[in-house]
């Protein structure tokens, strides 16, 4: 939620508030992106000083304990990330003796990942949510503004000619 500054704060009546209608409205959006970056960074620092670890490690181990046996690949689904990457964060969850990797089952090829308790000390430390601020936060909105706020970002992508490929890491990554 975005907080005006027009009738309270440091800069009420300074005609430099936030949603001023005398600041241009590039700066006005470029604050509001500053918002929303500040916030996401914030909490993915915050997760790595109580939890030492980062936050997409965070989230993928809250997905291993709420999905026991839980696949590298269905665990890139469920974070929307390549298998590459996925298996990335499964390695350091291995190699910090926060999960455990086996092939069990018929399949032998399937790696099943397991939290060990070391993992479930570590979530318990860590603060939520677990996914991130940005996820969580847009899982709130109505479909309606997300569909709009899709539409708007679609076309700021199309101007920045971003690669595609950065949409699938992260953003306790980036």
């Amino acid at each position: 939620m975005v907080k005006s500054s027009t009738t309270s704060g440091p800069n009420a009546g300074s005609g430099d508030s936030f949603d001023s209608p005398a600041t241009p409205p590039t700066a006005r959006v470029l604050r509001q992106f500053r918002l929303v970056f500040n916030a996401v960074k914030t909490h993915f620092q915050q997760v790595e000083k109580k939890a030492g670890l980062g936050g997409a490690q965070v989230w993928a181990l809250s997905l291993i304990q709420a999905r026991p046996d839980i696949g590298v690949n269905e665990l890139a689904r469920a974070m929307d990330v390549h298998q590459s990457t996925a298996s990335n964060l499964v390695r350091v969850l291995v190699e910090r003796e926060l999960i455990a990797a086996a092939k069990n089952g018929l399949d032998r090829r399937t790696v099943q990942l397991r939290v060990l308790p070391a993992g479930r000390r570590l979530l318990r430390r860590a603060p939520g949510p677990f996914e991130g601020v940005l996820p969580n936060a847009l899982a709130s909105l109505d479909v309606r503004t997300l569909a709009r706020l899709e539409r708007d970002l679609a076309q700021l992508i199309a101007v920045l000619d971003t690669d595609e490929r950065a949409a699938n890491i992260p953003l306790g990554q980036m």
